[in-house]
């Protein structure tokens, strides 16, 4: 799928969001299935992401609160650099990073918060394939992974969603779960402006006509209550984990599946041992444990850093966990009873990104979509 026979001539291509969207980057049904192909291949052990587990979220350029310094940024909210190396094998063979500038103050200056570029390199040579814009490319990876966990864990009849936060991220997911549940008829949200809730409410009525009720909610309870799938898109202030929103057991019916990809606490009722707890790579969080101060939930808001806190607590058996790999694998169960809940844990990894920004890439190069680049005819240096 590479075509490097002009060697070492190395031409690339670059796309731009324009060039993502023609190639199919907002393909939702596409995109679910490109990552549970993905989550096989972890579970199998072909890929490799940073750090000493190969396992690492990346590599993270924070700020101090104070600086000698007057033109260091200042530690605003999600205020970071980040790169997120990954190689993935399988029928992908590529490796790529994904880097991006973040600061929640970016919507005061109508931009989003983070904003994101991909490179996709060749595996053998290292030769960049493609430069993508990669807002969408993150934005429907990231929603894609709860479908996967709801085409897997949710109820096959679920036709209720609880939505908090109706962001990018909670449009996306929402698309995932249509894709992987398309019985959905009913959308409750829980925002905190009225100007998201609108904007959220026109998508999913232009979007999805099926969704026949669409619910504006007042507080999390009612997100989560009679919902059949709930997830929290929410972002919000980092540090006490008391602040964040929570999931309370008594809100939550039999049968629910919850998706997290976005700060969550829950309550004691939550830690029972029959409240199935899923992690999308159980690697991803072990890292992250071995890299943050304790407690981990402290500085990384997700669930799945909350299981890693408990476990090291001795509240939690970490046979218990379970991983979205080896259920999409087969060789651990998906849904098992119509009664079970199912709490998950979405981090994100570099591997969806590449996954993802491949069979773009590819799409790209088989419809001509794209501006073709020179890196250069014959390398200067040897």
């Amino acid at each position: 799928m590479n075509d490097l026979s002009n060697l070492p001539k190395i031409d690339f291509i670059y796309l731009s969001e324009e060039d993502m969207i023609k190639a199919g980057v907002t393909d939702m049904p596409a995109c679910v299935d490109c990552m549970e192909e993905m989550f096989a291949l972890l579970h199998h052990g072909d890929y490799r992401m940073a750090g000493p587990n190969s396992d690492s979220h990346g590599a993270m350029i924070t700020f101090p609160e104070n600086s000698p310094f007057e033109t260091m940024p200042k530690p605003t909210a999600d205020r970071r650099f980040m790169a997120m190396p990954a190689y993935l094998g399988g029928n992908f063979g590529t490796a790529g990073v994904k880097w991006y500038g973040s600061n929640i103050a970016n919507r005061d200056k109508e931009l989003p918060r983070s904003i994101l570029m991909f490179t996709l390199n060749d595996a053998d040579t290292g030769a960049p394939l493609a430069y993508m814009s990669a807002n969408l490319l993150s934005a429907y990876r990231t929603g894609a992974v709860p479908g996967v966990g709801a085409r897997h864990l949710a109820r096959k009849d679920s036709r209720v969603v609880g939505i908090f936060g109706p962001g990018v991220m909670a449009r996306t997911a929402l698309a995932a779960f249509v894709a992987a549940c398309p019985q959905i008829d009913t959308v409750k949200v829980k925002g905190r402006g009225q100007k998201s809730l609108d904007v959220f409410t026109a998508w999913v009525k232009a979007k999805y006509p099926q969704i026949t009720t669409i619910e504006i909610v007042d507080d999390i309870e009612a997100v989560v209550r009679d919902s059949d799938i709930v997830t929290y898109c929410a972002s919000g202030e980092v540090g006490n984990p008391d602040d964040y929103p929570m999931v309370k057991r008594e809100w939550v019916k039999p049968g629910t599946f919850l998706a997290m990809p976005a700060p969550c606490n829950f309550d004691a009722g939550m830690e029972a041992p029959e409240i199935r707890k899923v992690l999308d790579n159980t690697g991803l969080y072990e890292a992250w444990y071995e890299e943050v101060p304790k407690p981990a939930h402290n500085v990384i808001p997700l669930v799945g850093v909350k299981f890693m806190d408990m476990i090291a607590a001795g509240t939690m058996d970490p046979n218990s966990l379970e991983d979205l790999g080896a259920i999409v694998a087969g060789d651990a169960p998906g849904r098992r009873n119509d009664e079970e809940i199912v709490l998950m844990s979405v981090g994100g990894m570099p591997v969806e990104d590449v996954a993802w920004g491949t069979v773009v890439y590819r799409r790209a190069i088989e419809q001509g979509i794209g501006v073709k680049l020179n890196l250069w005819n014959e390398p200067e240096l040897r």
